[in-house]
């Protein structure tokens, strides 16, 4: 860090656990919820590549909620957005991913720990109790010998059958490991937090999610001691960073925004895996954001370029497919050299079908391939790539990192598959590549993150899309 600079801290707590589906995301939910009840403002932040949880957060905080990964940002990066996004709320809240020491190696380097660490925030530890009770309190102290440098300085039960149980296992912590149980969850009864294969069911497929949260911050306030959890946040020594406020790469403006070009985001139920950074980006560098809807919306609206994330268009395949005039705007647009930037999902939209529970329906047809979702994930996990073939999108030779998730897969091509990222790390769409052009239409499995290493996307589709623009308002 350089001196001479403003020097930051902030209140602030991690929620972590020690498996995936311990009832961490219930657990912070609550809190952000009831800390919202007491007018308390949070900033909800959420550790590692993730976009179903952050949308719940931002939900229960009335705010965007930002991820925060040591693997695809850069530790400089994490602390500005961690100490300045948000800046006017009171307190910040991470909630961690995986178990609490989880990473990508046997070190558990990206682990929620060690970004706890980096961050110098004091830790609370959500436990599932399920049939087990005094053998909490050796995993506990498992991880407070684990990680001594750790500051592990709360726990909250979680799934308690009932008083005698909530009294055995706390009474063991406390006694074997010396720090609180701040509180004890019980079942829920009525909540309808229902799970897909990524975890919960996104916000924008729900029901009622608002009714949801609720419910859940009813049962953390009757349940979990807020006022000692504030305690925790209130006593614990922070350290204080030196970071540049004037050069956040969020803040400044490279262009204006009402004159810039026009850029469509398919945002709906299907499509809403959007990292707020990466909007930012598109908007920063001058592009006017343009929401379109993949089921109502009949035509493209007048865009200079398009912008489709991920999502789940195997749930709504038949409503896509019906949509085709949408489908027949957007495939005749790249005909016209209109600039698309697909991940995922946006991918599979932009394909010739894909086939679910043995149906096949049409795509857009813009790219050559056909896909079909499995049972089993097909691709999972950080990836790493370089452009090695030219490309409107990523400069060659320049590495890049992401992330996938997904679980369909390529089941046919009607034309050569030309791909132009070598996957260093990751599955990618076909023998360890990526990254399909059509005229100006790239399409690719890996998510990335806008402030992410040698992601160069966002600056790339405005410029494609300002040269569209006619010439006497470019």
């Amino acid at each position: 860090m350089t001196s001479g600079k403003p020097s930051l801290s902030r209140l602030g707590i991690a929620i972590a656990g020690l498996r995936g589906g311990s009832g961490k995301t219930l657990a912070t939910l609550g809190l952000i919820a009831a800390l919202e009840r007491r007018d308390i403002s949070v900033a909800p932040f959420k550790k590692g590549p993730d976009y179903i949880d952050p949308a719940w957060l931002s939900l229960a905080a009335g705010r965007d909620c930002h991820n925060l990964d040591t693997y695809l940002l850069d530790p400089e990066t994490i602390m500005q957005s961690y100490l300045t996004r948000n800046s006017y709320c009171q307190v910040a809240l991470v909630e961690g991913n995986r178990g609490i020491f989880d990473g990508i190696d046997a070190e558990g380097t990206h682990s929620i720990a060690e970004l706890a660490k980096l961050l110098g925030l004091p830790v609370i530890l959500v436990v599932d109790c399920t049939k087990a009770s005094r053998t909490v309190a050796a995993l506990v102290r498992g991880c407070q010998a684990f990680d001594p440098g750790l500051a592990l300085r709360g726990v909250i039960l979680n799934r308690v059958a009932g008083e005698r149980h909530r009294s055995i296992a706390a009474g063991a912590i406390e006694r074997y490991c010396g720090i609180p149980v701040l509180g004890a969850i019980p079942r829920i009864p009525g909540l309808d937090l229902k799970e897909r294969h990524l975890g919960l069911l996104p916000v924008h497929e729900h029901p009622a999610p608002g009714q949801v949260v609720g419910l859940i911050a009813d049962e953390v306030e009757a349940s979990v001691d807020i006022s000692r959890v504030l305690g925790i946040m209130e006593q614990h020594e922070y350290p204080s960073f030196t970071i540049d406020v004037k050069e956040q790469p969020w803040a400044a403006s490279e262009g204006d925004e009402a004159t810039g070009p026009a850029i469509g985001i398919i945002r709906d139920s299907a499509f809403s895996f959007y990292y707020p950074e990466n909007i930012e980006a598109l908007r920063r560098h001058g592009a006017r954001i343009i929401e379109v809807d993949s089921l109502r919306d009949q035509q493209l609206p007048a865009v200079e370029g398009l912008y489709i994330g991920g999502g789940f268009p195997e749930t709504h395949a038949a409503k896509l497919a019906a949509n085709r005039s949408l489908m027949d705007s957007i495939r005749n647009g790249v005909a016209r050299g209109l600039p698309v930037y697909a991940e995922c999902g946006g991918l599979v939209y932009l394909s010739e079908s894909l086939e679910v529970s043995g149906m096949e329906y049409r795509m857009a047809g813009v790219f050559p391939l056909r896909f079909g979702v499995t049972e089993r994930p097909q691709g999972h996990g950080y990836t790493s790539f370089t452009a090695d073939r030219a490309n409107p999108y990523y400069p060659a030779g320049a590495p890049a990192r992401g992330h996938e998730f997904r679980y369909s897969r390529l089941t046919g091509a009607t034309a050569p598959v030309e791909t132009v990222l070598s996957l260093e790390r990751g599955t990618g769409l076909v023998e360890g590549r990526d990254g399909i052009i059509r005229n100006n239409a790239f399409g690719t499995f890996c998510h990335t993150h806008a402030l992410g290493r040698g992601v160069s996307w966002p600056e790339a589709l405005v410029s494609m899309a300002r040269k569209r623009m006619p010439s006497t308002i470019r």
